[in-house]
């Protein structure tokens, strides 16, 4: 079972487990519980970091095709509109503090990770990657 597949199973058994009315809606801190349990499968004792998210969020990356970093599109403060660098489509604010969609269906957040992550990065994010930048954004008030 590939990662992706493992991922969305996580999250939706979360869901279910947890007493969600609907099992596409989640809180953003279930999302951020089923990543963590993703990343212990790779890294057993895994604990999300805000502080290496924030990191990841604003360091310049020289393998993707679109964009250098995520604050590219994003913006330096997670709360503001973004706009695309290629684009130049509009970006929703990406912090949840802002944002009550943000971080809500897991296939949402899975599907944005692998495009952002490949724009970015040129490649997909790790669990670990992904766990420590949803601790950043949750944690942006």
């Amino acid at each position: 079972m590939g990662n992706r597949t493992r991922l969305k199973l996580s999250l939706l058994l979360y869901v279910a487990c947890s007493g969600a009315a609907q099992a596409a809606t989640a809180t953003p801190e279930q999302i951020l519980d089923a990543l963590v349990q993703q990343a212990r499968q790779v890294q057993p004792g895994f604990s999300p970091s805000a502080s290496r998210g924030e990191q990841f969020y604003r360091a310049r990356q020289t393998g993707g095709k679109v964009a250098d970093s995520c604050a590219s599109c994003h913006t330096d403060n997670p709360k503001a509109e973004g706009k695309h660098v290629k684009t130049h489509k509009a970006v929703e604010p990406l912090a949840p503090v802002v944002n009550r969609q943000r971080f809500t269906d897991p296939a949402h957040v899975e599907k944005w990770f692998r495009r952002n992550c490949r724009e970015v990065l040129g490649r997909e994010c790790t669990p670990q990657e992904k766990a420590d930048f949803t601790a950043y954004v949750l944690s942006v008030k």
